[in-house]
């Protein structure tokens, strides 16, 4: 490979032992697939921080649990800096998520917790636990609703939360059958918990990020689910990714028993 950062650098799409995402051809993220780590080489300076935001969030989807992200070999321009704060804010409530980062120059930004050596960002790695977490792939078609709702029940059984049982099942359904109705993709549904909440997300391959333009009309066939998916969340959202989206909620205990109470 021509070495990153010259003139006549092209980007790769593959190697030995795992891949390397092209971004900018000043700049690769090249992803081990039999290790928690991701490596940024090469320059990144403001033209590419959009490709590697998109090339670390779709890295970070494929692979739940804590991950780190390794600059021992990039240089980022102080322009730049801000893109793994962006990336970190972005994955704080994706299921199974967690961001760690290796940077001796401590240039990753301003939010993002920095470990100097190698030996510290493993050791981080280590001491954080395997998350617990539940997915499925599912074709788009009606029935997949039932799936996912069958993953849910199953995850509030097994890390204690059956108060979460019956929002968490009218949040996933309606956000499976938006890619039902609109995307028409295959989708991967993710369920994790953390602390007293229920981390709930579906990725599928369709661009359109659906909005909320608040209260249906009374008269409308359709336009509630996002906002039934408003009322048992305490927050959700969609993520943009380079061949589709990631749709994202939250549910807490305390919001539930509120509203019971």
């Amino acid at each position: 490979m021509n070495p990153v950062g010259r003139p006549d650098a092209r980007p790769r799409s593959d190697m030995h032992n795992g891949t390397i995402m092209p971004t900018d051809v000043r700049c690769l993220v090249e992803t081990d697939e039999s290790s928690a780590i991701v490596r940024l080489t090469g320059v990144l300076d403001p033209t590419g921080t959009t490709a590697v935001r998109d090339a670390l969030l779709a890295g970070l989807w494929r692979r739940p649990g804590p991950v780190i992200v390794d600059l021992t070999g990039v240089r980022i321009e102080p322009a730049a800096r801000g893109v793994l704060d962006e990336v970190r804010r972005t994955v704080l409530d994706w299921p199974a998520t967690a961001l760690l980062v290796l940077d001796p120059a401590a240039t990753a930004g301003d939010d993002v917790p920095v470990h100097r050596s190698r030996e510290e960002a493993l050791a981080a790695l280590a001491a954080t636990p395997l998350p617990a977490v539940l997915d499925a792939d599912l074709p788009p078609v009606v029935a997949a609703a039932r799936e996912a709702r069958a993953l849910v029940n199953e995850g509030c059984t097994r890390w204690g939360l059956p108060e979460l049982a019956e929002p968490a099942c009218i949040a996933v359904t309606e956000m499976v059958n938006n890619v039902v109705a609109h995307a028409g993709t295959p989708m991967t549904v993710r369920v994790a918990p953390r602390a007293d909440g229920l981390h709930l997300a579906v990725r599928d391959r369709s661009g359109r990020v659906p909005a909320y333009a608040g209260l249906a009309p009374l008269d409308s066939a359709g336009g509630r689910g996002l906002l039934l998916i408003d009322t048992v969340a305490r927050r959700w959202g969609a993520t943009a990714l380079p061949d589709g989206k990631v749709v994202w909620c939250l549910l807490l205990a305390e919001d539930e028993a509120a509203f019971r109470g």
